[in-house]
């Protein structure tokens, strides 16, 4: 069954993982949580597309899996998170996994996120629909809201003559 559209598939360099990717893509998570037990990861070093077999994957997540395409892994309902567990198997930083997903070199992507990260101007949507507002671009910047300050409360020593607790009591 083909994937039912959704507004924000419209975002730009990203999937977004929603309840419908998390059904799709069970199979890729839990073959990537897997790999959290050092036997897992030894068993699928040494023969990859066997050790996948034992996970409902469809030949598309397989064969992503096997290219290591993350993106595709991330479209085809990979979480981001369980997705780099096979990167740390590789022995990859996720700053690596996310510079090649960027189609960054590690240095690249550094400076980039150093910077500000990407600019949001031409990567506000893959269409083209998801503009801003014509109401914003002649709008003047907004000035922050001015903090409201309150007069902090004093509290009253305890006078050296009040008696102690117990001793009210009674």
């Amino acid at each position: 069954m083909a994937r039912k559209e959704q507004v924000y598939d419209d975002i730009p360099g990203t999937f977004v993982f929603d309840a419908e990717r998390s059904r799709e893509g069970y199979g890729i998570n839990m073959f990537c949580m897997s790999l959290m037990k050092d036997e897992n990861r030894k068993a699928f070093k040494a023969n990859e597309a066997e050790y996948l077999k034992q996970f409902r994957l469809t030949p598309a997540q397989t064969e992503a899996i096997l290219k290591r395409d993350y993106n595709r892994m991330l479209e085809l309902g990979g979480n981001i998170y369980f997705t780099a567990k096979l990167g740390a198997t590789d022995g990859h930083s996720f700053q690596h996994l996310a510079a090649v997903m960027t189609g960054n070199t590690q240095e690249g992507y550094a400076k980039m996120m150093l910077g500000g990260g990407r600019s949001v101007e031409g990567n506000r949507s893959r269409t083209g629909k998801n503009v801003p507002s014509k109401y914003l671009a002649d709008a003047p910047a907004k000035k922050p809201a001015a903090r409201k300050t309150t007069k902090a409360k004093t509290v009253k020593a305890k006078s050296k003559t009040s008696k102690p607790k117990s001793a009210k009591r009674k």
